[in-house]
């Protein structure tokens, strides 16, 4: 008996190229015309998508912003799991960061950027989160180290300037290097803790 194959595949592809489409389309059209002045309209056009089909997969122009996030969370993962160290994606999302400075210019003064904004900070922690469970598993320490490195790392990134604020000249590495450094006492006490079974008092 012969087993069929699904066409599974093929379709999540075609799903993930509209998806695509879409979100380049946006944008584009943000740093060209600024947030306000794009409609979900002008997105289909761009993208060469119907707007019937665009409401299949989002609710408006900020779901489609946001969607992003998941993937970016996806690859940074992959990414450092070919890296053996503790919170291995932060280049790579620093260069992330510099790569869509255009975008987060045009968004600056809009609600799209807070939104934008929190998402990138669910991503920072639950990245952190996931390297620090191979290093630590007592709680409350490690829950409390992840949100605290997390915030560590978004005020760094608000101190280079990655959103809206004029950029410092310091290279994406050299900011990456500043964080590592001031991040090893923090991964220390968490292995000291995790060889002790002793929690934060």
């Amino acid at each position: 008996m012969s087993v069929s194959t699904a066409p599974t595949p093929r379709v999540d592809r075609r799903v993930q190229r509209t998806q695509r489409l879409l979100r380049s389309a946006l944008l584009e059209l943000v740093q060209q015309r600024g947030w306000d002045e794009v409609t979900v309209q002008d997105v289909c056009e761009r993208a060469d998508v119907g707007r019937s089909t665009f409401y299949v997969h989002y609710a408006d122009k900020e779901e489609l912003l946001i969607s992003g996030f998941e993937a970016l969370k996806n690859e940074l993962q992959k990414q450092a799991a070919r890296i053996d160290e503790p919170l291995a994606f932060t280049l790579a999302l620093l260069e992330h960061v510099t790569e869509y400075q255009g975008v987060i210019r045009a968004l600056t003064g809009t609600g799209a950027l807070q939104v934008v904004q929190r998402k990138f900070m669910d991503v920072v922690i639950a990245l952190v989160e996931d390297d620090l469970r191979q290093i630590s598993e007592v709680d409350p320490l490690r829950e409390a180290a992840a949100r605290y490195l997390a915030g560590a790392f978004w005020e760094l990134l608000r101190w280079w300037g990655g959103w809206g604020a004029q950029r410092r000249n310091t290279p994406a590495v050299a900011v990456d290097q500043i964080f590592r450094r001031l991040t090893r006492p923090v991964l220390r006490e968490l292995r000291r803790a995790s060889s002790d079974g002793t929690a934060a008092r």
